[in-house]
């Protein structure tokens, strides 16, 4: 099975990627779908200043009282925080792009500089693809990856996933990336396993079935 990537996209990975590391894929984010992901809290913000500047200006207030002149700042930063959740990728997305190899998932992102995250796959414990609302409207997907990380807030703790955000092919990649996350975290604690009977060792090129 394969899917197919831009490979004018490789070049994005050059500065990071291994003499003898080679991408098996890499692919972008779909602008509209990866902006609209953010829409869910940037609306909420949004929502709540101008519910927030409405009531300060409109509300009812006693006779002779009136309202504190930079009351209805605090719904103007609501609205300025909504709308930074929801632009804030917006400078950083002609940098955007996403890749695996035979050794690692990676993620380049960056607006005025590069920021390259990676993911060797036996740090990966669990692999997931969904699709939202939004993204299904597109016929894209997000892949997630968890590598252990997690949150602590007031006593309860979440898992924080490293995200491909509104990639085309979803399924496929996620297959893909999980099939090679699967071979090589085998050959690395098999070592015969995927090796020819000659066994030269880890000189071996991993080939993707």
């Amino acid at each position: 099975m394969s899917t197919a990537f831009d490979k004018n996209l490789l070049p994005e990975f050059d500065t990071i990627k291994d003499d003898d590391e080679e991408i098996l894929w890499v692919g972008k984010p779909i602008l509209t779908p990866y902006l609209l992901s953010r829409l869910g809290g940037g609306l909420v913000s949004i929502t709540f200043g101008i519910i927030w500047i409405l009531t300060s200006k409109f509300g009812n207030y006693e006779e002779g009282s009136e309202p504190n002149q930079w009351f209805w700042l605090f719904g103007l930063l609501a609205i300025l925080q909504g709308a930074y959740v929801f632009f804030n990728k917006l400078p950083s997305y002609p940098n955007t792009a996403y890749a695996y190899s035979n050794k690692r998932v990676m993620t380049r992102t960056g607006f005025i500089g590069t920021d390259f995250k990676t993911i060797d796959y036996d740090k990966i414990s669990d692999i997931e693809v969904n699709v939202s609302v939004i993204e299904r409207i597109f016929n894209v997907g997000t892949v997630r990856f968890y590598s252990g990380r997690t949150q602590i807030d007031e006593g309860n703790t979440t898992k924080l996933y490293d995200k491909w955000i509104s990639i085309k092919d979803p399924y496929g990649v996620f297959k893909l990336v999980k099939q090679t996350s699967v071979d090589i975290k085998t050959d690395f604690n098999f070592p015969n396993a995927l090796r020819p009977d000659t066994n030269p060792g880890y000189n071996t090129k991993y080939k993707r079935k």
